[in-house]
Parts: structure tokens; sequence; C-alpha cells
């Protein structure tokens, strides 16, 4: 129940609706044992069991309160009707109509109430979630299942939603029922509730030994929900791939093999959730028969107990059943709830490894270079970057190449702090980039990846991404520069043309050109170009080239190339290899030296 707790703070906001159905319970647990209540000394004026008052009775304090009920409902009854028995019945029958409607308008306010509060919480907690996820570092990403991520913002939190609901039925609605139904069962026998109290416990350890593995099991369904769903992503997302490889039957396989696991977990958990409520209603049903056995001897033989408050009595008894079957399935609820509270909690509760230090400032210009120093970095245990040193000074074009795995990308993810140095510093102007916060240090970059990233949205909402209050002109300007202006006229919708998932509508050339337009419109002071052109066919590469060019005047540059006719007119090229520079210099300094990089240009067959 520990993680249980933590998401029941998530109450807090909701707190006046969780009071209003509080008060609405209790007045419903009130009203549901004086429904009973109400029938015995109408039964006794009904079955002529007490002689009719026609002297109205005087309160003699709470020693007398429950005698003096009963006489001055017998009282009311024997003004009202007189001698006559149908319009008494009549009476009786209004009295009990009344009170249950009574009690099922407070259980409706109740549920009305806690409403609010439920999707409150599911809303509030949802939230959290999804703020959680964008916040963490993308290292967190490498480690875990999107799938399973979305499992959790979806199922899980509807599970604690669900369990929220059980919870606050749990400790007050059923337990106040069954506390003012058990009162009620005392002042009419106490001998006959202390013989029920023999069987109370005797059911609870009983129906206790049912959910002890539901928690358990919980966790095992939710695990299984993540990686269908995993599945299902990775699928839609290499699709092409599939069909290119024939290897439709192997992801079907797969997807089968997970749902058949979470067939059986959901099949085992279900039945035994399923075995709470025929097992309380048995037992409930039992403790009943073993009443009327005991409590009809008490009426028939030992004449301790008249027929009207027996009958009373059964109902009360039967009143019970309900309640305590509401409250055994609330306990494998919050058993349930627990797992996913578990799990979300788990999300919710990891810490940020890269965080704005306390006294962070907010840079909001470049003057002079970027500098790394002595910097090494591992993604798990070997070095990709081994003391690494470089000055990036500002207005200038700094290309880095060399072979796949030499640590080139890592760079840009360590000067945006995607990532953070183990060893050495990188600073801006001569300030560490971990003293700089976070969002003002991104706002001095743009970043057009080798995978054109965009979203499911409009072209103008995928370029305003950086700068949301950007004018039409200057979508026009950025489209401009950015070489996609004309095709974007061509769109059905131009501007507002849905460019449907991951920018599926578009052909590679056009994709990256807009996310050379969303870099321009944001017009940071730094780029980072991380291979971006090394996706595209030739005729796209020269449109794309030429739209890098234009956005790299006037701007600092970082070019991380593997076709190395991209950067020939660069001010400095970096050659890497094994997380090292191995030789720097322009492009006719590199070719004049006849090393790595005079090589790396043969294998294209560039001069």
């Amino acid at each position: 129940m520990n993680y249980f707790k933590k998401i029941l703070l998530f109450i807090t906001p909701y707190k006046k609706y969780a009071y209003l159905n509080i008060f609405f319970n209790v007045l419903y647990a009130l009203f549901s044992a004086l429904s009973f209540v109400a029938l015995i000394p109408m039964l006794n004026v009904l079955f002529e069991e007490s002689e009719r008052l026609y002297t109205k009775p005087v309160y003699e304090g709470l020693g007398g309160l429950k005698d003096y009920i009963g006489s001055y409902l017998n009282y009311q009854v024997s003004m009202y009707a007189g001698e006559d028995e149908m319009k008494a019945l009549v009476l009786v029958i209004a009295l009990v109509i009344f009170l249950f409607l009574l009690k099922n308008i407070f259980n409706y306010l109740a549920m009305f109430f806690i409403t609010f509060l439920r999707n409150g919480v599911l809303k509030d907690i949802r939230n959290k979630l999804y703020a959680k996820i964008t916040e963490l570092p993308i290292s967190y990403y490498s480690e875990k299942r999107k799938g399973d991520i979305m499992a959790r913002i979806t199922s899980d939190v509807l599970e604690i939603q669900h369990s929220i609901l059980s919870i606050l039925e749990l400790i007050v609605r059923e337990p106040l029922t069954i506390v003012f139904t058990i009162l009620v069962m005392f002042g009419i026998s106490t001998k006959l509730t202390l013989f029920v109290f023999i069987f109370i416990p005797i059911s609870g350890i009983i129906i206790s030994r049912i959910g002890k593995t539901l928690k358990r099991k919980s966790d095992k369904v939710q695990k299984e929900s993540g990686e269908f769903l995993s599945i299902v992503e990775e699928t839609l997302g290499g699709l092409r791939i599939v069909k290119a490889f024939n290897a439709e039957k192997l992801f079907i396989d797969k997807f089968q093999h997970s749902t058949n696991r979470f067939f059986r977990f959901s099949n085992s958990l279900l039945n035994r959730q399923n075995l709470a409520s025929p097992t309380s209603e048995f037992l409930g049903i039992l403790i009943i028969a073993v009443l009327l056995w005991f409590g009809g001897s008490m009426v028939l033989i030992e004449k301790t107990l008249n027929a009207s408050e027996f009958i009373a009595y059964m109902g009360l008894a039967y009143n019970i059943l309900t309640p305590a079957k509401a409250i055994s399935k609330a306990v494998y609820g919050v058993r349930k709830g627990d797992a996913a509270a578990a799990r979300v909690m788990e999300v919710l509760e990891t810490e940020n490894t890269i965080k704005d230090s306390p006294n962070a400032i907010d840079k909001a210009s470049f003057e002079s270079a970027i500098n790394l120093t002595n910097v090494s970095f591992k993604y798990e245990d070997e070095f990709v970057l081994k003391n690494f040193s470089l000055q990036i000074p500002k207005g200038k074009t700094v290309a880095l190449v060399g072979q796949s795995g030499s640590g080139k990308s890592t760079i840009a993810n360590l000067i945006t702090r995607f990532y953070d140095v183990n060893e050495g510093t990188i600073d801006i102007d001569g300030v560490n980039i971990k003293q700089i916060s976070k969002t003002s240090l991104r706002s001095l970059m743009g970043i057009v990846s080798q995978d054109s990233i965009l979203f499911n949205d409009t072209v103008a909402n995928n370029i305003r991404l950086g700068k949301p209050n950007a004018t039409e002109e200057e979508l026009i300007e950025a489209t401009q520069i950015a070489n996609a202006y004309e095709f974007i006229k061509e769109l059905p919708d131009e501007m507002q043309t849905n460019i449907g998932d991951s920018g599926g509508k578009l052909s590679g050339g056009q994709k990256q050109r807009l996310s050379i337009a969303r870099a321009v419109l944001k017009n940071p002071p730094i780029m980072i170009l991380d291979e971006a052109t090394s996706a595209l066919d030739t005729e796209s590469e020269k449109l794309v080239q030429t739209a890098l060019e234009n956005m790299m005047k006037n701007r600092t540059s970082i070019v991380i190339a593997h076709r190395l006719s991209t950067i020939q007119n660069a001010d400095l090229i970096v050659v890497m290899q094994k997380g090292e520079i191995v030789e720097q210099g322009t492009h006719n300094e590199l070719l004049a030296l006849k090393g790595s990089y005079h090589k790396l240009v043969a294998m294209q067959s560039f001069s």
C-alpha cells in the first residue's frame, strides 16, 4: 500500500469533493439502517403485537430513546390510521418508500461528487506523467520500451482511478453502513448480534487468503500490456522494413506470443478477483441461514424476540451483505491499484540526472566561442570520447568527420546537454554549460538531424515549433531560406496542409527542408547539423545543401558530415577516430597532409 498512499496525495486539490462524498455517504449509511428499523413498530401495530397508542409519548432521556422512538411511531400510525388496517399499511409502505428514496438520492449525490475527484486525479496523474516523460533525459529511454511507458500512462493510470473509488468506498460508505446496521442490530438483540460476530472473522480470513496474490498477478498483466504495446509501436515505426523483408509472420507470431501471455495472466487475475463476490455472498447467506435457525429459536421457543423485530433484524443482516461484498472487491481493487501505482510512481520518482544547478543563469546571447576541454564520455562501459578538446569560435563553421562510431554525434549530444560529460568541461563564452539553464542553453541552438523529426500536424505548426508566435511573413521568409517555399505552395492547403504521421505525406528532401525552415525560424546563433543530407538522393541533397548554406550565413555552425562534399568550405574540419582528433585544418590543408581525411575523400571519389 506504500505506493498507493503516495497516489492518494493527488486527491488534495479535490478534497472538497471528497468531503461532500463522505457527507452524503454518511447519510446513505444512516438511512440504509433506518429504512429497516422503521418497519419494526409499524409491523407491531399491523400484526397487533403491541397495543395502539392514542396518547403522545413523553421523551425521558437517552436511556429510553429506543422505547420512545417505537412508541412515537406507534402513536403516529395509530392517530393516522385509527382502526383502518389498510390505511396503516399504506402509511407503512409510503414511509418505507420515502426512506429508500432518500437513501438512493444520497447514494447518487455521493457518486456525483466522487466523479469529479476520480476524473480530476486521473487528469493530474496523466499530466504529471507526461511532464515527467518530457523532462527525463534521453538516456532514460535507451533503457525503456516506449510501449511500456504508454501502458503506464494509459491502463495503469485507469487502474489507479478505479482503485481510488474503491478505497473511498472502503474507508467511508460501506464500513459506515455496516457500523450503523450493527448498532441497530445490537439495539434489537445483543445476544443474536454477538452470535453473528463469531462468523464474521472466519469470512474475513477466507476472503483475505483469496486476495493475497492479486498484486503480483496484476503486475504481470500490466507489464505484458506494455510489452505488446511496444511491439505495436515498433511495427508501425518499421512497417516498410517489415513488409520489405516479408517479416509479417515473424512480427505476428511475436505479438501473438505476448497476447497469449496477457491472456493467461488476465484469466488468472480476473478469475481470482471474480471469486471475491460469490465467496462473500455465499458466506453471507450462510450467516443468514444460521441466523434464521438461531433467531427463529429465540422467537418460537425462547420467546425473547418478537416476530416483527426478527423480520427487521433479518433485513438488517442481509443489508450487511452488499457493503461486505463491496469491501472485499475494494480490497482486491486496492491490491491491483497498488501494483499499477508502483509502476506509475517508478516513473514519477525517477531522478532527472540532467537538471539545472541551483544558481543556473539564463544566457541570452553567444559572444565569443564554445570550448570543449579534456572531455571524456561513455554511454555504458566504454569511452566514446577520450580527452577531447576543441574550440569553436563565433561565426565559424566547424565540421566533424570520421567513420561511424568515432564520436561525432556524441559531441552534438553533449553541447546541447542531452547527456552530461563524465570528465572535462564544455563552456560557452567561458561559462560552464552546467551553470546555464537548459532552456536558455537550448534557445541558443538550432538542430537539424539526419532523421527529419516532424509531427502529425500542419506545415505551419511544424515550422513554428521553436517560435509559436511567428507571423505568416516570418514563416514564408524561413521557408524561402530553407528552399521549401516552392513545394509548400503546391500542397493542397499550402501552410495549413497536414503532413501526416512523421511527415509521411512528404518526400525525404521535403521533410528535411521543413526541418531546416524550423531551425531558421527559431533563428539561433549556434546551428548544429547532424548528417543533415546523408539520407537524401543527389537532387534532394543539392536543394537541401543550398538551404543549409543559406541558413549558416552569419551563424556559428557545427556540421557533422558523412558526405564530405557538403563541408569543403568549412573554416575548420576536424577528423575523428575512436573518440579522438587525428587531424584538423581546412579542406585544402588536410588534403595536402595525405592522411586520414585524404583517404576519406578518395573513398568518396572527391578531389
